[in-house]
């Protein structure tokens, strides 16, 4: 047992060589990758703080447009919204004074139809009343004309009276 401790010891510092061999080989890669690292990011600042700061200005230029825009915007969806409040007011105003003047309308033809009818109604019975009883009486005086003269006739011996004064009152019915 003597004899293997020498050779222990020689692979134990072998291996702690071997690793600090492969620390340093580490530590020398990760230099190298921090140093790239280093100049992309440095790279990278130089090209992107000129449009860093570009892109800044022209936000500071172009935020108050937008802002004015924004509120101009605002303004005119106010405006409009009041605007189409008023036609809405006055369009609903003119509906009910038409409404109102359609209604005054309707009263007065209505009105005027019944004044028309009415006086057709005392039209009828003032003068066709009396034009009726006129014609009756007239015809009754024609009837009674017409019996005497067929009478007369008669008495010549021409035609009989009754049917002549039927016959003449059948004509008076088409005319």
């Amino acid at each position: 047992m003597g004899n293997w401790i020498p050779i222990f010891v020689v692979v134990t510092a072998l291996a702690v060589v071997l690793q600090a061999i492969v620390l340093i080989a580490l530590f020398l890669t990760l230099r190298r990758t921090a140093e790239q690292v280093e100049r992309t990011v440095s790279d990278l600042d130089t090209k992107l703080t000129p449009l860093i700061t570009r892109v800044q200005i022209l936000v500071e230029d172009v935020s108050p447009r937008i802002t004015g825009i924004v509120a101009d915007a605002s303004d005119i969806t106010r405006m409009a919204r009041g605007e189409a409040q008023k036609v809405d007011r006055i369009l609903n105003e003119a509906l009910e004074r038409l409404r109102m003047q359609l209604i005054h309308v309707d009263h007065i033809l209505t009105g005027a139809m019944e004044a028309v009818e009415e006086a057709g109604s005392r039209l009828r019975q003032s003068v066709w009343g009396p034009v009726m009883r006129a014609t009756a009486i007239v015809r009754g005086v024609q009837a009674g004309v017409e019996f005497i003269r067929s009478a007369r006739q008669q008495k010549r011996g021409r035609v009989d009276p009754i049917e002549r004064v039927s016959e003449q009152q059948d004509e008076g019915m088409f005319i």
